[in-house]
């Protein structure tokens, strides 16, 4: 069944932006200050998360233009690599993305209860109901259609965007005093030298680049988007430059308000920023901003992930039902409804899956590296197109070199933290792998 071109230049902006902001924001600056010791290095790996993250979007913008396709996150492994690869990466993928609605919409149901529910039943049950609540509702909303769940992601991604402007406007309500001056400390107490510097920037960076992750998913759009290759690359652009200016100005205003040294220990610095601003009413107007950042984010994560499942029924990585379609809404029913169910589910174990996320974190890395990388082939597969019908990357092929170096920068970072991590990471590779093959056996 042909899918009908629904998405404009608007709406696939907004989708950009809401793939990328949810509520990293509101804490990876901590992370970062800590891992970074001195104000300097802390500017310096959130611009150079900022470039490369344009570098990414440029890159991955030529990618939609060459291969606009419904699920394109999971057919670009298929069709440059393997079935299988395209397979487990995305089976990562959706579990991740499962786990974080879980996870988050907690979070975001714990505020929203201190606000609307009595305090002898701000209790773990009704956090829970009120989390599963706001993920079953916006379920409902995708099964009316895309234009109906776009237009939704529209609205709660510009009042996002408001929100966070006026988080920035904090810093028009006067700084913190200076209490002490930052200094870099190394683990032997020896003058810090370049090789000190750079294993802080890693591991800055770690934080830094998953808080500007996830616009690579606007790909899987590809097959409902109105005129996809001028579409998809002037969206992920418009998208990435709105994420960029407001990370930087929000992280300025952070160290400006609270302070460098206080950030580095700091809990709720969102909290801190509106009580700057509407002073004892600020927990309140949090609570809502975090509410909304989170009904943001469940959106987006309904719309994105089920069309990779989608693409994989469509290639028999996954039973054939899974790409089934409403022939009324044009809704992935099935995909959507199991997501849907598997984030339902890990609510009830949110807790014990941040372990799972962790081993995750490394894989991303490899994933989105890995990814980057299929630009090279598909500029091979597709030399034939008219170059002034698709979208191409300025500087090629330096761009897309500079993006991958980062991630696989990245990974090795995260490897010299964490080997465990990383190696467990590789594990649940294999594990999704082994899936694919034994699978395909039984098919036979």
């Amino acid at each position: 069944m042909q899918q009908k071109k629904q998405l404009s230049l608007f709406d696939l902006s907004m989708i950009v932006v809401s793939l990328v902001i949810g509520m990293g924001v509101f804490r990876t600056p901590v992370n970062v200050a800590a891992k970074a010791q001195i104000p300097e290095l802390f500017y310096l790996a959130w611009f150079i998360g900022g470039f490369v993250a344009f570098c990414g979007a440029l890159t991955y913008a030529e990618i939609g233009s060459r291969f606009p396709v419904t699920g394109g996150y999971y057919k670009i492994f298929s069709a440059a690599y393997h079935p299988s690869i395209a397979f487990a990466i995305n089976c990562i993928v959706i579990i991740s993305s499962a786990a974080s609605v879980a996870a988050i919409s907690i979070i975001g149901a714990e505020y929203l209860s201190k606000i609307i529910l009595p305090p002898a039943i701000q209790n773990e049950t009704y956090r829970v109901a009120i989390a599963i609540t706001t993920i079953l509702v916006f379920y409902f909303i995708n099964l009316l259609g895309l234009k109906a769940s776009s237009k939704t992601q529209n609205v709660l991604t510009v009042i996002k965007i408001g929100m966070i402007l006026t988080l920035i406007c904090a810093v028009f309500f006067g700084g913190s005093t200076q209490t002490a001056l930052p200094v870099f400390k190394t683990t032997s107490g020896a003058l810090p030298n370049w090789a000190d510097y750079g294993k802080a920037l890693g591991l800055c960076l770690i934080a830094v680049s998953f808080s500007y992750a996830g616009y690579a998913q606007t790909i899987n759009f590809g097959g409902e988007v109105k005129e996809p290759k001028k579409v998809i690359p002037r969206a992920i652009i418009i998208g990435l430059t709105i994420i960029v200016i407001l990370y930087l100005a929000i992280n300025y205003v952070y160290v400006k308000v609270i302070g460098f040294e206080e950030l580095k220990s700091a809990e709720s610095i969102a909290a801190i920023l509106a009580a700057k601003i509407f002073g004892p009413a600020g927990f309140n107007a949090l609570s809502v901003i975090i509410f909304f950042s989170v009904m943001g984010y469940v959106n987006v994560n309904l719309l994105s992930n089920p069309r990779a499942m989608f693409a994989m029924g469509e290639e028999g990585a996954l039973p054939k039902v899974f790409s089934s379609m409403n022939k009324k809404t044009e809704v992935i029913t099935l995909s959507l409804t199991v997501f849907t169910v598997i984030a339902v589910v890990i609510i009830f174990y949110a807790k014990t899956f941040d372990k799972i996320l962790n081993y995750t974190i490394f894989l991303e890395s490899i994933s989105m590296a890995s990814s980057a990388a299929t630009i090279f082939i598909l500029r091979k597969r597709t030399a034939h197109l008219d170059k002034k019908t698709i979208y191409t990357v300025p500087l090629y092929p330096i761009l897309p070199i500079i993006f991958i170096a980062a991630y696989t920068f990245v990974a090795l970072s995260i490897y010299a933290d964490d080997p465990n991590a990383a190696l467990n990471g590789l594990y649940i590779f294999i594990g999704f792998l082994g899936i694919y093959f034994i699978g395909r056996l039984f098919k036979k």
